[in-house]
């Protein structure tokens, strides 16, 4: 071989080689639900049928002590930065932008290692569309601006921000139902023909407020109650297009090389108002079911942060149930990792690499604590296993879990040693508070 065929036989060699490096990372698909209680999953034992969420969670790794923030904004912040919330001052659901512009969102890290990216669903950190996913790293982006919607009408709340439906931050008007457009939109990503492994965002407004099944779906479950009718049909509507992303990832054959995610945002809620929706034909406020947990949505006990959570990997992850402390903040590093991103900056990461645990290296660190501000910073948590602190305006609290898991008996006069201990550790979080706010 001549020295040209020599030159042409290693630039070969090279192509092959780092395109197999790109295909070798996995595609990432997070689903994430709004507002689902934790018995509302049927591996918790929930009479609605969620057959798909169940499946992926009998063979996939189950993150039972999975925790998030107790409303929609800040889980979402967290998910995307690795930090939590009110580290960006955030504590509540916001119509402003939450995210300083030069924020290294998870979209911005893996784009930078060759992925492609798009959001179908709620953004809600930011609901002008100058605020939107497309600023933040995102290739494509669709859906809800703001937050929960009318499922027909598309629109938000009363007010500035209702007009929200939009494709690639332009406000856009559409007919359809939510769930089903989100469905398509994010299959239609995954089945776009491009050689680059994708982030792919869907963040379902279901089972958020107001609900407006369609027929076929309210007819499977008129054996439900009937005040929660909605929410079932709802719910298991969700689960049917989870299984038809999870399908087209097969057919499409990436299902080997697919890292699949799911969670809801918060834990269910104890009624919203749907009449803050315009156009709303579903009156009432409609229950979550977080049983045995205590507490709801926007509370900071168990059932308002606990949240049912799974990873899915098929030939990659070993199923099985974790009962260690995870954590929305972990799933970036986690990303990150498998995506080959390194930062070039001390990005201040709350979170961990989850992957030594998944794969079994590691059973996490029992000394881990976790720190949650609740709505409006009224009160906080820390949790260091097995114990749970709650400080707020008025007593404090403390929780043995491993002995009360549903918190029913406060310890805080008895264990006084121990709530001192960890109230030094709160104070160190809560330190670290509001240092990116723009």
């Amino acid at each position: 071989m001549n020295k040209s065929g020599i030159l042409q036989f290693i630039v070969c060699a090279l192509c092959i080689y780092f395109a197999s490096q790109v295909f070798a990372k996995p595609n990432i698909v997070i689903l994430v639900a709004d507002d689902m209680g934790w018995a509302d999953v049927g591996y918790h034992g929930s009479k609605i049928r969620t057959p798909n969420i169940d499946r992926l969670q009998q063979r996939g790794v189950e993150l039972d002590r999975f925790y998030v923030a107790p409303m929609c904004t800040p889980t979402r912040a967290a998910l995307l930065t690795g930090r939590y919330w009110s580290r960006f001052g955030n504590t509540k659901p916001s119509n402003e932008r939450v995210l300083p512009w030069d924020t290294v969102t998870l979209a911005r890290a893996v784009k930078e290692e060759g992925y492609r990216t798009s959001i179908s669903g709620k953004w809600h950190l930011g609901s002008k569309p100058e605020w939107g996913p497309r600023k933040f790293g995102f290739d494509q982006s669709y859906g809800s601006l703001a937050g929960g919607i009318n499922p027909w009408n598309h629109l938000y709340k009363h007010g500035p921000y209702s007009k929200t439906w939009h494709r690639n931050d332009q406000l856009i008007e559409e007919t359809g139902h939510v769930t089903d457009l989100l469905t398509n939109d994010a299959i239609r990503f995954i089945k776009e023909k491009k050689d680059k492994p994708y982030l792919l965002y869907v963040a379902y407004t279901a089972v958020h407020t107001p609900f407006d099944e369609p027929a076929k779906w309210l007819d499977r479950v008129k054996n439900s109650e009937p005040e929660r009718q909605q929410y079932v049909a709802c719910l298991e509507h969700m689960d049917n297009s989870i299984g038809q992303i999870v399908d087209a990832i097969k057919e499409e054959g990436h299902a080997e090389n697919t890292l699949i995610l799911f969670f809801s945002d918060n834990g269910g809620t104890n009624g919203d108002d749907s009449s803050r929706y315009p156009n709303t034909n579903t009156k009432g406020k409609i229950k979550g079911l977080n049983e045995p947990l205590r507490g709801w949505k926007g509370e900071v006990y168990e059932g308002g942060i606990r949240v049912p959570a799974l990873a899915y990997w098929p030939g990659e992850l070993e199923p099985r149930k974790i009962n260690t402390f995870t954590h929305v903040t972990d799933l970036m590093p986690t990303i990150c990792g498998l995506a080959g991103y390194k930062p070039k900056k001390d990005l201040k990461w709350d979170g961990i690499d989850l992957w030594p645990i998944l794969k079994r290296k590691s059973d996490g660190s029992k000394e881990r604590l976790l720190y949650c501000k609740g709505v409006n910073g009224t009160n906080s948590t820390l949790h260091k296993w097995p114990w749970k602190l709650i400080v707020g305006k008025s007593k404090d609290q403390l929780f043995n879990l491993s002995k009360d898991p549903n918190e029913k008996n406060d310890v805080a006069d008895t264990e006084k040693k121990k709530l001192q201990e960890l109230k030094k550790f709160l104070e160190v979080e809560v330190f670290k508070d509001n240092d990116d706010l723009p």
